[in-house]
């Protein structure tokens, strides 16, 4: 725009969708381990394979994973989760605006906490559609163990991952619980995306760990359902709801929130490390767009 300075010039949908992604990934690789160690807690007691190691709270986990299984083991799965985070966050928080702006009545200069939970869940649910994939192959990797060079793992790479369910339980298996993580990201994403849209002129690290304190909370049973509906081989669980169900019966109401407290210190550190690198990625693309568009 003539006159406007890179950095009073709205972002384009193309640099939100890139710096979404870019971001994402960065956050990604800062609170990955406490991810891992959130799918640990919360699949422990569902059988015996995860009953043979057994994980006291986040550090005594993460510290008992690179005992046992070498200093790598909390980034299992990180190739995926970068993966699942350039289609994911892209999405669900890139086309935030755009949807946010398709919701909004013509000629209404503000969006109503309605049309903003509306957009959150839209972009949640197009988010988790295209890249649940990427989501179960993650949490896959993530909650098998290797403890040596004789143990068995079942997928030699992440690529392999992919074909390999995609034999044994066929094309829908890489779209396994994407019902519950529908639900889960409806939920995260308007706690997320909503807060930060209503604070974001008045940036404060607390407001986004507060969001990611209450989205914990509310998400955390959908979030342990579809961790162990997504991880169980065929057979096991016949839904979702059987998975829950069966979960209660076995290990009682509590175990809905196996793994909150890795989940509430990830969510909330990676909301805060995401979204200030998002707002710098997009003045910094803003500038890369204007310098090649300057004819000097």
């Amino acid at each position: 725009m003539v006159g406007l300075k890179p950095s009073e010039v709205p972002p384009t949908t193309a640099v939100k969708f890139l710096g979404a992604g870019m971001a994402a990934c960065f956050a990604d690789l800062l609170t990955f381990p406490l991810d891992t160690a959130k799918v640990r807690l919360q699949i422990q007691g569902e059988n015996q394979a995860a009953r043979s190691t057994q994980y006291r709270g986040v550090l005594g986990t993460i510290l008992t994973m690179v005992r046992t299984e070498g200093p790598r083991s909390p980034y299992n799965g990180l190739v995926a989760g970068l993966q699942r985070q350039m289609s994911f966050a892209s999405i669900r928080i890139g086309l935030y605006d755009s949807v946010k702006q398709f919701y909004t009545p013509k000629g209404s200069d503000h969006s109503s906490i309605t049309t903003r939970i509306l957009a959150g869940s839209t972009t949640g649910a197009m988010a988790v559609t295209c890249a649940q994939p990427t989501d179960v192959v993650k949490i896959r990797f993530q909650a098998s163990m290797c403890l040596g060079p004789g143990s068995n793992r079942k997928y030699s790479g992440t690529m392999d991952a992919y074909r390999t369910i995609a034999r044994e339980e066929g094309i829908k298996g890489l779209w396994k619980g994407t019902w519950p993580n529908i639900t889960r990201n409806a939920i995260v994403n308007c706690a997320e995306m909503v807060t930060y849209d209503i604070i974001k002129e008045k940036l404060l690290d607390y407001h986004l760990l507060t969001a990611g304190f209450c989205a914990t909370v509310v998400a955390s049973p959908v979030d342990v359902v579809k961790t162990r509906y997504m991880n169980s081989p065929p057979g096991q669980y016949h839904s979702p709801l059987d998975c829950m169900l069966k979960m209660v019966a076995w290990e009682g109401p509590t175990a809905f929130y196996k793994g909150f407290t890795p989940s509430f210190l990830r969510l909330g550190t990676w909301n805060v490390v995401m979204f200030v690198t998002y707002e710098q990625l997009k003045r910094a693309l803003m500038k890369v767009q204007a310098l090649r568009e300057s004819p000097f």
